[in-house]
């Protein structure tokens, strides 16, 4: 079918024909399977990658292989947006308040799973270090998305839900600092020299100088954005000083993803601000969803039946169940061990680990520059199986993310449990029946948004509002724009 969309394919292998034609169809498509998956209840990144096994060589075969090959740059910038957000939840007034007890639950959650799937990999089925290792460290991301929205829909709050978002918002967090660890582990097991103690510290010494480097730079963001001339411009410097890390970074060979973390941490940690985060949210759906599509066309099915001579004689497709099983139970067992030592309560000791299944963005994304780093067989192969269990934890997230709030009392259908009112009037007289149900009715309209705007949204149209204006003096914001006569 490419060759009725790219007449002169393969004589002329990169043109900018193919490269707007390729862009307009992975967009396209990835919007229109995005709609059909809602529907469904399926995160959005479920129909990414739908999409590009689809419209990939296993399917219709759409998009030229050059173009698949020649945006090897996506997985860093979409990373890099990945990264920069998770800086935002690691404000230190924050970790104060919770304490070390969130952080012992996310390490024993995050770590007995990677910890699991490193045996079974390399002790089990007699995988190479380097990928063993790898695959590990991956295990122990998160993709909370689904769960999160979850707990927006059925309004869900107490002690489990406070858990779980203080969980979710450090796991991102090891699962960074775990691949970056993992990745240097692997490297220098495949160098000539293999394992010592200087090739393991010194990439710990070199990661320690990106975070420090990476502060800098969120220091550098910080006044920028400080500058009232630069308030209407604050994407654009956002997003050029992400993109000069990624580029400082790629020059020396280093991952940029601890980096981009340490910029947003200290800028949020300087500003107190989150309007930023916001706009950049709103601003980064098309980089993620090219990035997820990528990765679906990038996708290899028939690595999954045929055994990798990279990784031993085992068929990745048992690989990639294995790790897809005991995965869940690394995370389910951290889970209650952790909130076991911390002495919490039965129904979150018990059921937080199913919340925590999903796997998504963060993996797909350190799997990318993974497969990049090990290349060949191996690369493929690690790429392979984080795709195929990420469409299936998607696929089930949701639902056990939902069970979980369920079993742990974390929300109510019925609608007395929905809102608190007063059951005696303002006499002390008992309210009847249906006093009581006028008033739940009147407190649940009153916690309905005027619009379904989202924060994002508002942030990025009240920064898109604030660059007219100072272009243009006759406009004034409001529900209509009028120009002052």
């Amino acid at each position: 079918m490419i060759k009725y969309l790219y007449p002169d394919y393969p004589t002329v292998y990169t043109s900018a024909k193919m490269v707007i034609i390729s862009l307009a169809i992975m967009l396209f498509a990835g919007f229109v399977m995005s709609r059909i998956t809602g529907k469904l209840k399926l995160p959005n990144v479920t129909a990414y990658i739908i999409t590009g096994i689809l419209i990939g060589p296993f399917g219709l075969n759409l998009i030229p292989e050059s173009i698949t090959k020649g945006s090897d740059f996506l997985p860093d910038i979409a990373l890099a947006f990945i990264a920069f957000s998770t800086g935002e939840f690691f404000r230190i007034k924050t970790l104060k308040k919770n304490g070390a007890k969130v952080i012992i639950v996310t390490l024993f959650e995050a770590l007995l799973a990677s910890l699991l799937i490193f045996i079974l990999t390399y002790y089990i089925l007699g995988l190479n270090l380097a990928f063993s290792v790898v695959l590990a460290a991956l295990a122990s991301a998160t993709a909370p998305a689904s769960t999160v929205m979850t707990i927006r829909q059925t309004k869900a709050k107490g002690d489990f839900v406070e858990t779980l978002l203080q969980v979710v918002a450090l796991d991102d967090i090891v699962g960074l600092v775990s691949y970056s660890i993992a990745i240097s582990i692997a490297v220098s097991s495949l160098s000539q020299t293999g394992l010592n103690g200087v090739t393991i510290i010194k990439p710990i010494i070199i990661n320690i100088g990106v975070m420090a480097l990476g502060g800098f730079f969120g220091w550098i963001l910080k006044l920028f954005l400080a500058q009232k001339k630069s308030k209407d411009n604050r994407l654009i410097i956002s997003i050029a000083l992400i993109l000069a890390f990624c580029g400082v970074c790629t020059a020396l060979d280093v991952s940029p993803l601890l980096g981009c973390m340490s910029m947003s941490t200290v800028y949020i940690n300087l500003t107190d601000n989150d309007k930023l985060f916001k706009q950049l949210n709103y601003f980064s759906p098309p980089i993620l969803l090219l990035f997820f599509v990528r990765s679906g066309i990038s996708f290899d099915l028939n690595a999954l039946i045929h055994p990798s001579g990279a990784v031993g004689k085992t068929p990745l497709i048992l690989i990639g169940v294995l790790y897809f099983l005991i995965r869940i139970l690394g995370k389910y067992l951290g889970a209650f061990i952790g909130c076991h030592l911390i002495k919490k309560p039965a129904k979150v000791r018990n059921y937080l680990g199913l919340a925590l299944i999903p796997q998504a963005g963060v993996a797909i994304g350190l799997a990318a520059l993974g497969a990049r780093t090990l290349g060949g067989e191996a690369g493929i192969a690690l790429s392979t199986i984080i795709l195929a269990s990420s469409v299936l934890y998607e696929l089930i997230g949701p639902a056990c993310g939902k069970l979980s709030l369920y079993l742990s009392g974390s929300y109510s259908k019925k609608i007395e449990d929905l809102v608190e009112v007063s059951t005696t009037d303002n006499e002390g007289n008992p309210k009847t029946s249906l006093e009581l149900l006028i008033e739940r009715i009147n407190a649940i309209q009153k916690e309905i948004p005027e619009h379904s705007i989202s924060e994002e949204e508002q942030a990025f149209t009240s920064a898109a509002e604030e660059q007219y204006e100072l272009i243009n003096p006759y406009f004034r914001p409001g529900p209509v724009n009028r120009r002052h006569k």
